[in-house]
């Protein structure tokens, strides 16, 4: 490794120009490797947008079966399957030919990972399931409250001061086997879990359909960003991030997302942001429109004309 180290400082030195994608990996090239270099931060494709209506609810046609199965026991999701037809999803309901968002449709929070260790996925699960013995507290709920009769409630249309949550987690790897068993295990009221591999051209549109995006990457090296929170915000969707030392170069606190170090501010967060929605949650909408305009495609050509193009011209004479 020390041989390889040497190789990559000597011929790091000689090239013409470097790239890289955090200020805090700009002072570490420059500081301990002696290499200048230009800050490009990375932005995602054109097609990961907001999701139209249309899209939302054709999208949850295709998932139907894969949205309404509960993980484990019957949960605050699986219940509307009695009730549903080929004309409602769980977030939208077609009528006369138009779709429309269901009054008291659960709030949509996504997060992918590749299931290693690299990613603490227990501090999200304590976090929904403090959110929901808080939302129960909050409304006078008992313990020994029957979730039959809340899920009765929901079915027939009623709307409380904080949602149900959806939360869908996309993705493979060796941890995930050992989180879907803790997740059936979660005695949750007003929470519920999906766990999912999906297409391609599926992907872009789940994340554009979702109200909050939750990223648990915490960077090994402390000098790289998450990636998927930038698909997040091409999607327009605000991210509460867990913090770690360049996080704060792309999650601006309080303009496009939250960041939190403990599962119980997670659970704040979700609390705050959530409460009145879908209609009066005002800061949830204020980050959904900052991170709109951090994602917004016109972003990647202006980093482009501003940062790359002047080093290839340069470069290239």
């Amino acid at each position: 490794m020390s041989s390889l180290f040497r190789f990559e400082k000597h011929f790091g030195r000689m090239a013409d120009g470097a790239f890289c994608v955090t200020k805090a990996m700009q002072h570490e090239l420059s500081q301990n490797w002696g290499i200048k270099a230009t800050v490009l931060y990375d932005h995602s494709p054109e097609f990961f947008h907001p999701a139209s209506l249309t899209e939302k609810y054709e999208l949850f046609c295709r998932l139907g079966t894969s949205i309404c199965s509960a993980m484990g026991s019957a949960d605050c999701i699986s219940v509307e399957k009695e009730v549903e037809d080929k004309s409602t999803t769980v977030l939208t309901s077609k009528i006369d030919g138009g779709v429309f968002f269901k009054p008291n449709r659960p709030a949509l929070v996504m997060s992918s990972t590749s299931w290693t260790p690299d990613e603490d996925f227990s501090i999200l699960l304590e976090a929904a399931l403090m959110y929901d013995r808080r939302v129960a507290a909050t409304l006078g709920e008992e313990d020994s409250m029957d979730e039959g009769q809340l899920w009765i409630d929901i079915k027939s249309g009623k709307q409380f001061d904080y949602p149900r949550l959806l939360f869908i987690i996309t993705g493979k790897g060796p941890d995930r086997k050992k989180y879907e068993e803790q997740i059936k295990r979660l005695k949750l009221r007003r929470v519920a879990f999906r766990t999912m591999w999906l297409a391609s051209e599926d992907y872009p549109l789940l994340l554009g359909s979702a109200d909050l995006g939750v990223s648990l990457h915490t960077s090994s090296s402390g000098l790289d960003l998450p990636m998927k929170v930038v698909d997040m915000f091409g999607c327009g969707l605000p991210v509460c991030a867990a913090s770690f030392s360049c996080i704060e170069e792309l999650v601006k606190v309080n303009r496009n997302g939250l960041l939190f170090s403990t599962s119980s501010e997670l659970a704040d967060e979700l609390m705050m942001l959530f409460k009145g929605f879908p209609e009066e949650c005002d800061t949830l909408k204020s980050l959904n429109g900052g991170a709109l305009s951090t994602g917004s495609s016109s972003k990647w050509s202006t980093e482009w004309e501003t940062n790359a193009l002047p080093l290839v011209k340069q470069v290239i004479g």
